[in-house]
């Protein structure tokens, strides 16, 4: 019976909410193509968490508890995964669709004669038991189905939120120590410091359920405060589009679009952004989308769910209100 990789992004020790979203994905997909589910764990605390990666469906834990996975810039990364992959003779893996984690993907692919599809917001297994992989191109306009080339090691880049959490109720994985051995140039470039950015009180908007976001039509930067208000009341992550970054209302790091974040929660509500197609590559994966905007003709009507036509700072401070009241 072969296996199935997912590669855990973790912070602190502790699996991402995408991480679990692609073991329970990975749980259901591999037993459909008569595969077992295993995760690989990179850096310290995999022994830790193996409990939880079993309980979402891992058979097996290949971890490298070494401090040199992240020490160095990507190529440990890609030694580590590329000797997962000799241990397990696999022939797919998934990892969350990062920035980061997409240059150690397609250096990977070069090493092991594989292919690469990121992005994916849907999986399912086509004939022969490879996986077909849905995602969306040229900014949303087409929505493709996709496999990698038989014979080649598939590796899928999965959007967060793109599946829901399910427990399987596994027991804890087998645990295996991958023997890495970095090279002279995996060592030639290493990390000297990191700094964490973010609010700790709001979750990170790529893995959010909600997301409230602001754009041009908040005016400046004191906007989003009011942004920042509605997000605590129900516990959303914040972002932005790229007008409004590129203004210096929020930073850059919260911009929402095809040159920034990638998004796809339960709920995003998006107040004075008028839906371009750069911005509506980056959320229109969302389930549900609301938009707040005084011009009836703006874009984002389009696909949204519910639209509010009118003036955000007369629209959003009522909603504050109405939600505050709800919570008690």
């Amino acid at each position: 019976m072969g296996e199935m990789l997912v590669l855990i992004d973790h912070n602190d020790g502790q699996p991402r909410k995408v991480s679990l979203q692609m073991l329970s994905a990975a749980t259901k997909l591999a037993a459909e193509a008569g595969q077992t589910v295993s995760a690989v764990w990179l850096g310290e605390g995999g022994a830790d968490a193996a409990a939880v990666l079993g309980e979402h469906g891992a058979a097996k834990l290949y971890h490298w508890d070494s401090p040199d996975a992240f020490a160095y810039v990507t190529l440990p990364q890609v030694d580590a995964l590329e000797a997962a992959l000799s241990a397990s003779g696999a022939d797919t893996l998934l990892f969350a669709s990062s920035n980061h984690v997409k240059d150690v993907a397609a250096r990977l692919a070069i090493r092991v004669d594989g292919g690469v599809i990121t992005d994916v917001t849907d999986l399912a297994v086509g004939d022969g038991g490879r996986l077909h992989a849905t995602k969306e191109v040229f900014g949303g306009d087409l929505i493709t189905t996709s496999k990698v080339a038989d014979g080649k090691v598939a590796l899928f880049g999965v959007s967060p939120n793109a599946f829901p959490v399910e427990a399987s109720g596994g027991s804890a994985p087998e645990t295996v120590a991958l023997d890495v051995t970095l090279s002279e140039a995996a060592t030639a470039a290493k990390v000297t410091s990191v700094e964490k950015v973010g609010s700790a009180d709001r979750p990170d908007i790529g893995e959010a359920a909600i997301v409230v976001a602001g754009g041009r039509g908040l005016g400046n930067e004191q906007g989003f405060e009011l942004m920042e208000q509605l997000a605590d009341v129900i516990g959303a992550g914040v972002g932005a589009s790229r007008a409004a970054t590129d203004a210096g209302w929020y930073p850059h790091r919260y911009q929402i679009g095809q040159t920034g974040r990638t998004v796809s929660p339960t709920l995003y509500l998006g107040a004075g952004i008028s839906g371009a197609i750069q911005h509506r590559a980056g959320m229109q994966t969302a389930q549900h989308i609301i938009a707040v905007n005084k011009d009836a003709e703006a874009p984002i009507f389009q696909i949204a769910d519910f639209g509010v036509v009118g003036d955000l700072y007369k629209v959003v401070p009522k909603l504050i209100e109405e939600l505050q009241t709800r919570k008690g």
